[in-house]
């Protein structure tokens, strides 16, 4: 957040300093509220981008094994511009080089769901997947991972045959 708002004050300052020699090759004849104005369109025009542009940025400095599962665009009540423009804060991602698989069944793997979100720490969530049950399971208290790759203590749910994830880990995609 500090980074953003220094790049703010630098894209005012930039702006500001634009008009300003505007106003001095005018020979001073464009009016004074024009440097804070401009100023102020900047920094607008600037904070619009930064937010709406900031889910393709990231996605785009994620390495080519992450997968993106989910975007939601939101729509805030204190942003009514979302109403007409939904915007993306947060993702959830799977690093299919990071899943492995285990010993003992082909078909179990385990890996970490990433959330990212616009303004918090990413989150790594454990999850065991199982590819020939179309089942899933967070990897919570209680969970463990025997020497062989076998997972216990855990609670299956099915998961529909479209899920993002299973597809990610189990297909490759």
């Amino acid at each position: 957040m500090l980074y953003d708002f220094i790049a703010t004050i630098a894209v005012a300052m930039g702006a500001g300093g634009l008009a300003l020699a505007l106003r001095h090759l005018s020979g001073w004849r464009l009016p004074r509220w024009l440097v804070p104005a401009t100023m102020g369109l900047a920094i607008l025009a600037y904070t619009v981008w930064n937010e709406y542009s900031w889910y393709e940025r990231t996605r785009a400095a994620l390495p080519e094994s992450v997968i993106v599962l989910a975007a939601p665009a939101d729509r805030v009540f204190y942003r009514p511009w979302t109403y007409l423009a939904p915007q993306v804060t947060r993702f959830l991602a799977i690093d299919r080089a990071a899943v492995n698989t285990a010993a003992a069944d082909p078909a179990l793997r385990l890996g970490r769901v990433q959330v990212v979100e616009r303004w918090a720490p990413t989150r790594m969530v454990p999850m065991a997947f199982d590819c020939a049950g179309g089942r899933l399971a967070d990897m919570v208290d209680g969970a463990a991972v025997a020497a062989d790759g076998t997972v216990s203590g855990v609670t299956w749910r099915d998961a529909p045959d479209d899920d993002p994830i299973l597809k990610a880990v189990c297909q490759g995609g």
